[in-house]
């Protein structure tokens, strides 16, 4: 494997991935999204080691997915944690691991 940055499944380009990020007219379920992605990563990635891709796509969906419904909740970490069904301390670790801490 050379030096060069390695992409994440998120991170690869529609062209690749087969998915349009910005379409939101025909999106199709979150499972099929991520499964698209992984698997053009897995495919993208042939003949390169791949190492610790649950941690990887965990934080990959991780991510946007707190900011969302931080967004949502207006930055109610009570709110929030009840909708994404975590104790308040819970979503709080996660939230500093991922650099979103206040």
């Amino acid at each position: 494997m050379t030096s060069e940055a390695v992409p994440t499944p998120f991170e690869l380009p529609p062209a690749v991935t087969g998915l349009a990020p910005d379409d939101h007219r025909h999106a199709a379920p979150l499972s099929q999204c991520v499964r698209a992605a992984v698997e053009a990563y897995l495919t993208h990635m042939a003949g390169h080691e791949i190492e610790d891709l649950y941690d990887l796509v965990m934080q990959e969906v991780e991510r946007p997915l707190f900011e969302l419904v931080l967004h949502h909740t207006r930055g109610n970490l009570s709110q929030a944690a009840r909708l994404l069904g975590l104790t308040r301390n819970t979503l709080r670790k996660r939230l500093k691991a991922h650099g979103l801490d206040r």
